[in-house]
């Protein structure tokens, strides 16, 4: 069992927190909001600390999942940042969906300090976090993801390292470019056979049988029909997702057509009032 500490307690951090605690890890929690690590404190025990370095003083490894570049250099940096309680050798793993940038100016941070960080950016939602079933895409260096993928894995079902830093955020980017334009396929498939007349539950029973199967149909298409749009991932946070894939695809070339058009999309959700809705709630633009 490891001395871990876990900072951000938000919808994916306070659960993938649990299952560190469950597995028998000995956890200290940090959370910008003070009330939601003492409600963490209270439901599996273990222990809270008043800054990200008072966090990590004793850990060998330091998780964290917050909301962006500027959040994770607030968690990491300065007199008060995780580095600087972090012990030399320790390893920071970073959960966060972040830019590409950031993790590679992080890594160097953290090897000038005698410390390892890996950009660990997860998939599966809350419902994944809920259940200990991510999928983290790494990037980083190898034998400091070796030690930290057994931790790890009491959140996740897989775990796999990609590159050097970076290589984890530019496969999320990918992983959330692939999805943008699946949920906006699924989206006019179910508007269209409504507009048809057809029985869209008896349709994708059907359809889930062969080549249009994904993970959105199975688990978002019945939740799309019945017109549910609060499962998991929010409109916000995709937004902020793919104008890091975007702004990532501006300075590599990459052509991204069809996600800068969906993005759009994700923005008049946003103007009708679905900032929170998850990302299946595309199919309001088209009823």
């Amino acid at each position: 069992m490891a001395r871990v500490a876990f900072i951000g307690l938000g919808v994916m951090g306070a659960p993938m927190a649990g299952h560190l605690a469950k597995a028998g890890h000995q956890v200290v929690v940090y959370n910008r909001t003070a009330s939601r690590a003492a409600d963490w404190v209270e439901r599996h025990g273990h222990a809270a600390a008043a800054t990200p370095a008072g966090a990590a003083e004793e850990a060998e490894f330091v998780f964290a999942c917050v909301g962006n570049d500027d959040d994770l250099r607030s968690v990491t940096l300065g007199d008060s940042g995780a580095f600087a309680g972090m012990k030399r050798g320790a390893t920071f793993v970073d959960h966060t969906t972040a830019s590409a940038a950031v993790a590679r100016e992080l890594a160097s941070e953290a090897t000038a300090k005698g410390l390892a960080f890996i950009d660990a950016p997860v998939s599966g939602g809350n419902l994944g976090a809920l259940n200990g079933a991510l999928t983290v895409m790494c990037g980083g260096d190898a034998a400091a993801f070796a030690a930290a993928k057994p931790v790890a894995m009491a959140f996740a079902k897989a775990m796999t390292l990609l590159g050097p830093s970076g290589a984890g955020q530019l496969a999320k980017m990918v992983n959330q470019i692939a999805i943008a334009g699946l949920v906006q396929g699924l989206s006019e498939a179910i508007a269209f056979g409504e507009r048809s007349g057809l029985d869209m539950k008896a349709v994708l029973e059907v359809i889930g049988k062969g080549a249009a199967q994904s993970w959105q149909m199975d688990n978002r298409g019945p939740t799309m029909i019945q017109g549910k749009f609060d499962f998991g991932f929010a409109v916000d946070w995709m937004r902020k997702d793919l104008g890091i894939a975007l702004e990532e695809a501006r300075r590599n070339g990459a052509r991204l057509p069809v996600t800068a058009l969906v993005d759009q999309f994700y923005a008049d959700i946003q103007a009708g009032g679905g900032r929170r809705d998850d990302t299946s709630s595309l199919i309001k633009r088209l009823r």
